[in-house]
């Protein structure tokens, strides 16, 4: 059962018919930040997404500096296709080589493609997550939201917080611990600005930085995203 702040949450981002239904999320995404610099990555400039709703496979383009190399999760694996959607690389069970070994210092298009692609689907999903009856919801209190992920999803850390303006729903904080980076990356997800595309609101600007027990550190930025565009669609 939906607690007051998840429906809150739920309503203004689109409501439950429109997630139920969901099946598809296309967008178009620009990140950069310290993340990519201690991990010897391009940034993203106006990459492409393709995901489905209601599981995670997620496609995003281009993950390096090929512009034509396509990054694919799906749930744990992850592999590369090239531009006529030939496999090129494949690797299994991709979070358990994280994060240590060669991880520490630089990651590979297959370790890249793995992180972005969870990341973003569990930020573009969030209300259909708000109904996944295997997420442990818990309100602390009102706006507050505790969530205990399954091992079954991949995303940043087992335990995250979601913070919600209750007099609109709207999320303003997603705190959670980056575990493929390391058991000490602690961030406070911070949505500076939301859109409206025909309709469907949707966080636009978001900035990581790291956060400590009672204080979200301002520097350095770790990921500076921005969100050009957002559609869900319900026609797989």
């Amino acid at each position: 059962m939906l607690s007051n702040t998840a429906k809150k949450a739920l309503e203004y981002y689109g409501g439950t018919e429109l997630w139920q239904n969901a099946k598809t999320i296309e967008a178009e995404v620009s990140t950069k930040g310290m993340a990519f610099t201690l991990k010897h990555r391009p940034i993203f400039n106006h990459a492409k997404i393709v995901m489905e709703v209601g599981k995670p496979f997620v496609k995003l383009t281009p993950i390096g500096k090929d512009k034509n190399i396509i990054g694919v999760l799906d749930g744990k694996n992850v592999w590369l296709e090239d531009e006529k959607r030939t496999i090129i690389a494949r690797r299994e069970d991709a979070r358990i080589y994280f994060p240590n070994g060669r991880r520490f210092f630089y990651w590979d298009d297959m370790d890249m493609t793995y992180f972005a692609n969870y990341a973003f689907w569990n930020y573009f999903t969030f209300p259909k997550l708000l109904m996944n009856e295997k997420i442990i919801w818990n309100e602390k209190k009102s706006g507050f939201l505790e969530a205990t992920f399954p091992d079954s999803i991949p995303t940043h850390s087992k335990f995250q917080e979601f913070k919600i303006e209750m007099s609109t729903g709207k999320l303003l904080q997603h705190n959670y611990t980056v575990d493929v980076f390391g058991s000490w990356a602690h961030v406070a997800n911070v949505v500076n600005e939301h859109k409206d595309e025909n309709g469907l609101k949707y966080p636009s600007r978001r900035i990581v930085t790291p956060k400590t027990k009672n204080k979200i550190l301002k520097i350095p930025v770790m990921i500076d995203i921005t969100v050009h565009n957002f559609r869900v669609t319900n026609d797989g």
